[in-house]
């Protein structure tokens, strides 16, 4: 039996950045839109049992009663069974049950938020991420159906995602000894003291910002070191950026329809595996992919890390190359 896991985030797209930017907003019936048409581009190719998050918005029920009503439904579907909280919790407690029944796929619909705490339990299941947040560094927007078809040749192995898939680097995070946290794209070192809204978006505050990878043509705190110098993912190393010091003055996409400027010293590559001690030097607050989660006082030691033990990142269109390449579009 071939098997997929969609986790689909009611809340992504909704955060304070619609006030502060021109974030696009993806409603819940687009969401729902989108996961019936990874499920029927998904069934089509051989996935025969998806699981679905369940959602306070019920999201899952309708796509279930939509799919049958109009007879497209030919795939198991089952929406898990668990104690719901309207929180990230429901996220988190959806990637480790698809991660202990070993699906063979995981799509994730959000932002960079939702796909971070999904990563954070998904270590050998393979992770398509799908955009439909505010800052989406990681995610991408993929039509649904090709979608789809994608985790389709994943879950039925007509790929060998070993050898064709990537394992992601992330930006490990420890205070006082112990390793807390993690980034899938950017950490973002700030003196602001309250937390507040999550997302962050004041370049006047921020001191440091870490990434695994970055790159010009992506919106959030990484485009900030992409405009500096482009990393990718193959890439066995990331980067270091101060900000408000030094002579480099330029100009970044750090919010959708926002270009703030801003000045550095310039981006230094930190290696793999490569531990940076820091013992904070005032009080603040530290975001991983936009989203301020880690607070911080004076004389805390604080560590970083970038290390090649993300989650195994499905490339949609080159799975699908090498899916085409191995006949699987064939009858």
């Amino acid at each position: 039996m071939s098997t997929i896991g969609i986790i689909a985030n009611p809340a992504s797209g909704k955060d304070i950045r619609r006030l502060v930017s021109r974030a696009m907003i993806t409603n819940n019936n687009e969401k729902i839109n989108i996961v019936e048409r990874i499920i029927l581009g998904a069934q089509k190719l051989g996935v025969t049992k998806i699981y679905l998050m369940p959602d306070s918005f019920t999201m899952g029920q309708d796509v279930i009663d939509n799919l049958s009503l109009s007879k497209k439904l030919t795939a198991d579907i089952e929406i898990l069974d668990f104690e719901l909280t309207a929180s990230p919790k429901d996220t988190e407690t959806s990637a480790k049950l698809m991660e202990e029944m070993e699906v063979g796929c995981v799509v994730v619909l959000g932002g960079d938020g939702t796909n971070r705490i999904a990563a954070k339990h998904l270590k050998k299941v393979p992770m398509i991420g799908v955009s439909t947040g505010t800052n989406n560094a990681y995610p991408k927007m993929i039509e649904g159906t090709i979608v789809g078809m994608a985790a389709a040749a994943v879950a039925t192995d007509k790929i060998d995602c070993k050898k064709e898939c990537q394992r992601d680097k992330i930006i490990e995070v420890g205070k006082n000894g112990e390793w807390i946290d993690m980034a899938l794209m950017d950490l973002v070192i700030s003196d602001e003291i309250f937390t507040g809204a999550k997302a962050i978006w004041d370049m006047d505050h921020i001191k440091e910002i870490i990434v695994s990878k970055c790159h010009p043509a992506t919106i959030g705190f990484s485009a900030v070191a992409g405009v500096h110098r482009i990393i990718r993912g193959c890439d066995d190393f990331g980067g270091k950026i101060s900000l408000n010091t030094g002579d480099y003055k330029f100009i970044a996409p750090i919010s959708a329809g926002v270009m703030a400027a801003g000045v550095s010293s310039g981006v230094e590559l930190i290696e793999l595996d490569k531990v940076i001690e820091w013992e904070a030097p005032f009080r603040g607050v530290i975001a991983v992919d936009g989203e301020r989660e880690i607070t911080f006082k004076q004389g805390d030691h604080m560590k970083f890390r970038i290390s090649r033990s993300g989650p195994i990142n499905v490339d949609v269109n080159k799975t699908i190359e090498h899916a085409q390449k191995a006949g699987f579009f064939e009858l």
